[in-house]
């Protein structure tokens, strides 16, 4: 990404809430609202290296950003989701930081839509 990329699919995210603007706004406030304590608990499983656990985070965390077509956290999520299925923790780590990243990139689009 080169930082001018936008991360959210506003055509999909509009049509994920049937065009409307105020339940965008309400959902991407939800998102950011509960995406600490979402990246802790994916944190807290791999550091527990609990796999179960991180399967379940991460695959939430993944829905619930689908929501804004944001490919690049889709699929930072979906990686750790998988390793957590597999119960590989390997690398976990390492894309834990690279979600992270991502998420950090998705924030301001996420607060332009919430209204902040």
């Amino acid at each position: 990404m080169n930082g001018k990329e936008l991360m959210v699919n506003l055509q999909l995210a509009m049509e994920r809430v049937g065009g409307d603007e105020e339940l965008l706004q309400q959902v991407a406030r939800l998102f950011l609202d509960d995406c600490p304590r979402a990246l802790g608990e994916i944190r807290a499983a791999i550091d527990r290296g609990d796999a179960k656990l991180l399967e379940r985070e991460a695959h939430s965390l993944k829905g619930s950003v689908a929501n804004f077509g944001a490919e690049p956290v889709v699929n930072a999520a979906l990686d750790l989701e998988v390793m957590g299925r597999l119960g590989n923790l390997a690398e976990a780590i390492q894309k834990y930081s690279a979600l992270e990243d991502r998420v950090r990139l998705l924030e301001p689009e996420l607060n332009r839509l919430a209204g902040d």
